[in-house]
């Protein structure tokens, strides 16, 4: 389930299928420019990054935000036509991709209030569905989803902590969870290995 997928730091996936999709592109290393959709949780800087999206973007690259950033990725160059406007709680089939949006917040800090409307995605690919959590505490939403793979935010500060994060992996139940959110600006490696050590054994923990 994960032979397709590349994290490429922090909270930066990539996932190959018959499109190739990026999720918040962020420190991207190289100029890829091969991406069919990309999509971003939100309006912070290491999660949506013009320069980092200037290096996966090709002509009729589309782009999934939230309403907040649309005006920024028109000024970006994207065309009215390839800009995606998401809202929390809702279902997407997009050039055959089928995603839902699932509220992305915080319930004990500030930094990702519930009223900005900030999301995660779940991304069904080849019958796999992919959850990409965002920048979010534990929350209702996030405790009733239903995914094959999940992504979740461990490090803490602006996000679940991986001792957090471990008691959302195991109340949803996945088959594999992939610790992303640490090793960059917040967070450590231990952190990922300790978040691997907390989880139900039977989840399959993948450090990418």
């Amino acid at each position: 389930m994960l032979d397709n997928v590349k994290w490429l730091g922090h909270s930066s996936i990539k996932i190959f299928s018959n499109k190739i999709i990026y999720i918040d592109p962020y420190n991207i290393k190289n100029f890829y420019n091969d991406a069919d959709l990309i999509f971003i949780t939100h309006n912070h800087y290491d999660h949506y990054s013009e320069d980092d999206i200037k290096k996966c973007l090709k002509e009729n690259t589309k782009i999934i935000v939230t309403i907040d950033l649309y005006n920024r990725v028109l000024e970006l160059g994207f065309k009215e036509s390839n800009i995606i406007i998401v809202t929390p709680n809702k279902n997407y089939k997009i050039d055959n991709i089928i995603f839902d949006t699932i509220p992305s917040y915080n319930t004990n800090k500030s930094f990702h209030p519930k009223e900005n409307n900030w999301v995660g995605y779940i991304i069904s690919i080849d019958n796999i569905k992919y959850y990409i959590a965002g920048d979010t505490d534990i929350t209702n939403e996030a405790k009733s989803v239903k995914c094959d793979v999940a992504f979740l935010p461990i490090g803490g500060v602006y996000t679940m902590d991986y001792q957090e994060a471990s008691i959302l992996t195991n109340i949803i139940n996945p088959k594999i969870v992939v610790p992303i959110h640490y090793g960059t600006i917040v967070g450590t490696k231990n952190d990922a290995e300790n978040f691997k050590n907390s989880i139900n054994s039977n989840i399959r923990c993948e450090i990418l």
